[in-house]
């Protein structure tokens, strides 16, 4: 198993695309997600050549350990290896954690996609998984076809121990209800990535807001009306 380490705090997880990021808006994007507050980024391209990924990959390597965050790639985790990444998410047919530890160590972050299931979230968990990402939520465009869940579930996996990820068809005017409902990090794609640099920043910085007002754990220094 594992060994469980704290996936930053709560927060905005962003999610790369390929069609609302095309090469030459990648890393300004992400620099500005990350401005916003973005507490996780998660690289995922999969039709790219590799030599494309490689370097694109090396480039958000640069700029998330710059702001002080960790990036993750999106299923491959000899890709994350090689650009020296911090972990990598793994989909139910994407191999196991175990497989990604031997080759990333212990000290990488590995999540693990459990759709609406408890019983895949328990199996992630036994396995050493350190976070586990339940949706979609609500109507997506980049999973129109993932198995609908109920915000419910990240309710009943708090049990579970582990930080809970909410991802699919999540907006600012859909989160907060997510986050009451026990979503450590809300996953965001389409709802943060389209538009300009200072439109993602802008919408980055009200997911941090609803993180702030909605979440028990949130630092308290960043709580509205918090002295410093």
């Amino acid at each position: 198993m594992g060994t469980l380490k704290p996936i930053s705090r709560p927060g905005l997880y962003a999610i790369t695309d390929t069609i609302l990021m095309p090469a030459d808006r990648l890393v300004p994007a992400v620099e500005a997600a990350l401005r916003g507050g973005a507490v996780l980024v998660q690289y995922r391209d999969k039709t790219s050549p590799h030599t494309d990924r490689l370097r694109q990959a090396s480039a958000l390597v640069s700029a998330c350990h710059n702001a002080g965050v960790p990036l993750i790639i999106n299923d491959d985790y000899e890709l994350a290896r090689r650009v020296g990444a911090d972990g990598v998410h793994l989909g139910q047919e994407d191999g196991a954690v175990t497989e990604a530890r031997a080759l990333l160590g212990e000290q990488a972050i590995v999540g693990v996609t459990c759709h609406a299931s408890l019983d895949l979230a328990r199996t992630a968990r036994s396995n050493g998984a350190d976070y586990l990402a339940f949706g979609r939520f609500y109507t997506s465009g980049t999973k129109p076809d993932a198995p609908k869940a109920a915000p419910e579930v990240l309710t009943r996996a708090r049990s579970l121990g582990r930080p809970l990820t909410a991802i699919g068809g999540v907006t600012t005017d859909n989160g907060a209800e997510l986050i009451r409902a026990g979503a450590d990090m809300l996953a965001v794609v389409g709802g943060l990535f389209s538009g300009t640099p200072d439109q993602i920043e802008q919408r980055a910085r009200t997911f941090t807001q609803l993180f702030a007002t909605h979440h028990p754990l949130y630092p308290i220094s960043s709580k509205p009306g918090a002295q410093p």
